[in-house]
């Protein structure tokens, strides 16, 4: 079957498997004006926030900027901002790592390393992984993220970014690269969080070494995208390119819904009802089933570690256009 064919059948089944109107979809509605009012509402919102100071190059970045990429499956694309501007990804590529081991090993292999249930505590609680007994509660807290980075293929670190890298690349079409600047940055401030959700995971026996393991997950939270590229990473998880990555992709967006957003994202759900990931560069990613998606990036953070302004804009888009999954 060719990709042409493929996709369209995909397309068709992701359609009658929910129920999609056939018609002109809620996102599609969207104009550019509307998204740049919102915009503006939303720039002087993310001025309440605060950079990050524990990754150095991160506490000096321009907290102005503000960018947004939407793309839509019938083929419209809004833009506002500096579309060539290039950030990390940080904990967006959480929901990615998921999705590439469970195309690679498999649910059982990957449920057997992370867990499913959300947790009330922050992105990198030790008390959370102690308090489990040294199982990783879900893909996207960093002790969860770093047990499936364990699990990537490659002798050392760079191999096995180089791996993931081109991976997603190759298969959402977009250009990530690894920042070296932000890689240096990250690397020269110890995280003795990270270091002892490591060690907590060696002693429960989900890594094998801590040092690769760490290495691992610094260099993939370091690949770094522009605006298209992350709204293109989104439309993977909208669209697969592979028939057999439906099941895989909805466990990601599940995930994404229940455990994104860490000790916020019932509230999110709640409100928004959106598949959403943050990540502490200022990206944000939601996901709009069947319809698109939205990538943003603003800085400023609130106190959870997530964007101000991108989440703030990413609510305003979804309730006027009526894009909660919940209807």
């Amino acid at each position: 079957m060719s990709d042409r064919r493929q996709k369209a059948r995909l397309k068709k089944i992701n359609q009658e498997s929910f129920g999609v109107n056939l018609g002109v979809q809620e996102l599609d509605r969207l104009t550019q004006k509307q998204l740049e009012t919102w915009v503006d509402q939303a720039q002087r919102r993310s001025q309440l926030g605060q950079l990050p100071t524990y990754i150095p190059q991160l506490a000096q970045v321009n907290s102005q900027e503000f960018v947004v990429q939407i793309l839509t499956l019938e083929g419209k694309s809004y833009c506002a901002g500096d579309a060539t501007l290039s950030f990390p990804l940080m904990s967006v590529i959480k929901p990615f790592l998921l999705f590439n081991r469970l195309v690679e090993l498999g649910e059982d292999n990957v449920f057997q390393r992370v867990g499913v249930q959300p947790s009330d505590q922050t992105f990198n609680s030790l008390e959370q992984l102690q308090a489990d007994d040294g199982w990783p509660r879900n893909p996207m807290l960093n002790s969860g993220a770093l047990a499936l980075a364990a699990l990537l293929p490659g002798q050392d670190a760079n191999s096995r970014c180089d791996y993931f890298c081109s991976w997603l690349n190759q298969y959402a079409n977009c250009q990530l690269f690894l920042d070296q600047d932000i890689l240096e940055s990250v690397r020269s401030v110890p995280n003795p969080k990270n270091q002892a959700l490591v060690s907590a995971l060696l002693a429960s026996g989900y890594v094998d070494d801590p040092d690769l393991t760490l290495d691992t997950y610094n260099q993939i939270c370091c690949l770094s995208a522009t605006i298209l590229d992350l709204a293109q990473l989104g439309l993977l998880l909208v669209q697969p390119t592979d028939l057999q990555w439906q099941i895989p992709g909805r466990i990601v967006k599940a995930l994404m819904m229940t455990c994104g957003l860490y000790e916020t994202s019932g509230q999110f759900a709640a409100q928004v009802g959106l598949p959403t990931k943050s990540g502490v560069s200022g990206a944000v990613l939601s996901i709009i089933p069947q319809q698109g998606a939205i990538a943003c990036y603003s800085p400023p953070l609130d106190p959870e570690g997530s964007s101000i302004g991108s989440l703030f804009l990413i609510e305003k888009i979804a309730q006027t256009l009526n894009l909660s999954v919940f209807k």
